[in-house]
């Protein structure tokens, strides 16, 4: 694989990635698929462009460990909810930087989602950081976002008039870029004035596929291989560093006016509220980088989904339109209260997740030695990869059905009834994602008002396919849209939720505002030590 690497970091553990063999003394009782091509490995009935896909098929020939091959190293896959609760113990694991994460590296360095656990930039950012997305923080983003997606009902009324079908996928890009850069750090992109995506996006998506790309080449042929995705990469690095250097050069010229708090501000003016100290220029850009790319990315794709699932489900398009005229009524603009209070559709957003969660897996490595599962030695520095579609699909946790769309899944009692740790959408623990509140709220909010404007109709001969860049995209979805037929509270269909829809859900309500989420978890494992709540 390419990007191995024999340095060694201040933790005493080799940077970079490490086969299995290295650090699973049993690894021959994890079990493998049947057949082995030489030098090659388990390649048989692979594809090059569907690694996370490929896996979940051997997933679920081979349970809830197994391994793979490929070109001479050996990786471990973990999705049983047992052994994934396991891994999430903070105690005896940590954040993995591994495979398409560490190929990241070179565009954001120690930034919070690529940084190795013993870099301090990390745990400074999150401290420094973690402020923004408190429950003030988000009111005021609220704001923001509700300007944006009138931007986007703009572009979806024009095309609705001109009997046009939109662009899922491209449009929920444009929409979730605005939002964060926006939000963020008071940038305009301009997404929805372009023909084309912003070139933003275009050099993200490159260096996102060509980090995945890296994954499929044996490390020593990638200089030949991928001379020219090499070079495309570089140039769309140095893009990246430019776009955002001029953004702060900009603030920073301003005098630090314009952001109202924003997350550039935080960045360039607040200090550790117990060191003092502040974040580097450098890795200002890095975290920058960062949340423009983790912050639209993954959260175009959860909206692109449960877009798809809405269209391909009328009577639970139905009911979420139901709860959204009932509790929204004729307001205009629905104040950032009225989100946290829309249980279903967030249902909605969490089965969709649940099916194909956009940050598709995440990896843990031990912190000394121990046993997983109570079966699996594993020395200090082994690490899995958790399948997180898997984890979300098995069958002693959600049932024989766990293949099938259903937002009920998320009611409050069903919620309580789970093992923790087997909703993780977000990965887990203090490096789980910082932003989550933002993006739930965000989704939520933009979901609640496509159903409240159109109905949403599905392309007759549309069959989802997902494209894979490190994060999962529906692939070439597009939706024709119709005009409500009754709109506000005038006609709105009775809400038919269930009657323990009354109590919070463990995790509709984890959106309330201000409260960090736990996706089901609540109440276990350890805490995030900035947010102070479970993980």
């Amino acid at each position: 694989m390419a990007g191995t690497t024999n340095e060694t970091a201040r933790d005493g553990l080799p940077k970079g990635f490490r086969s299995a063999e290295l650090g699973w003394p049993e690894l021959r009782r994890v079990p493998r698929p049947p057949y082995r091509v030489p030098l090659l490995g388990d390649v048989v009935g692979a594809g090059r462009r569907t690694p996370i896909q490929d896996s979940l098929r051997y997933a679920r020939r081979l349970g809830p460990i197994f391994r793979r091959r490929a070109f001479g190293k050996e990786f471990v896959f973990v999705w049983g909810a047992g052994l994934v609760a396991d891994l999430a113990d903070e105690a005896r694991f940590a954040k993995h930087v591994g495979l398409g994460v560490a190929n990241l590296r070179p565009v954001v360095r120690d930034g919070l989602f690529t940084a190795y656990n013993h870099e301090p930039n990390w745990q400074l950012a999150h401290d420094v950081l973690a402020p923004g997305f408190s429950r003030e923080a988000m009111a005021g983003y609220h704001v923001m976002m509700l300007d944006v997606a009138g931007r986007l009902t703009d572009h979806w009324d024009r095309a609705r008039a001109a009997g046009r079908a939109v662009d899922v996928p491209g449009d929920m890009t444009k929409l979730t870029l605005e939002t964060i850069a926006r939000t963020g750090f008071g940038h305009d992109f301009g997404s929805f004035e372009r023909p084309r995506l912003h070139s933003f996006v275009t050099a993200m998506v490159g260096t996102l596929t060509y980090a995945q790309r890296l994954n499929t080449v044996p490390a020593p042929l990638a200089p030949w291989l991928l001379r020219g995705a090499s070079r495309r990469n570089t140039a769309d690095i140095a893009y990246l560093d430019r776009t955002v250097d001029d953004l702060v050069r900009a603030r920073r010229g301003a005098g630090g006016k314009g952001g109202e708090g924003d997350l550039l501000d935080r960045m360039l003016d607040t200090a550790h509220p117990e060191t003092g100290e502040r974040l580097s220029p450098e890795n200002i850009r890095r975290q920058v980088i960062t949340f423009l790319v983790a912050g639209h990315e993954t959260t175009s794709g959860a909206l692109s989904f449960a877009l798809h699932y809405l269209s391909r489900h009328p009577d639970v398009a139905a009911r979420a339109r139901a709860e959204v005229d009932r509790v929204w009524g004729d307001t205009e603009a629905p104040g950032y209260e009225q989100v946290a209070k829309l249980r279903y559709v967030r249902r909605v957003l969490d089965e969709s997740l649940r099916l194909w969660p956009t940050a598709p897996a995440f990896a843990r490595e031990a912190r000394e030695d121990t046993v997983l599962g109570g079966t699996y030695p594993m020395r200090r520095g082994a690490w899995a990869l958790v399948l997180t579609g898997m984890l979300h699909r098995d069958p002693e946790v959600w049932g024989p059905d766990a293949e099938r769309f259903d937002p009920d899944r998320f009611g409050a009692k069903a919620v309580r009834a789970r093992a923790p740790h087997t909703f993780k959408p977000f990965g887990t623990g203090a490096r789980a994602c910082i932003g989550r509140q933002f993006a739930l709220h965000e989704a939520t909010l933009v979901l609640g008002l496509l159903l409240r404007r159109y109905e949403l109709l599905p392309e007759p001969d549309y069959r989802l396919r997902v494209t894979e860049r490190l994060t999962l995209m529906p692939e070439g979805l597009r939706l024709r849209l119709g005009r409500r037929a009754t709109a506000g509270r005038s006609g709105a269909a009775p809400d038919r939720s269930a009657p323990d829809d009354t109590a919070p859900d463990d995790a509709a309500s984890s959106s309330a505002p201000g409260r960090p989420s736990t996706a089901g978890d609540a109440g276990s494992g350890p805490r995030c030590p900035v947010h102070r709540v479970a993980d």
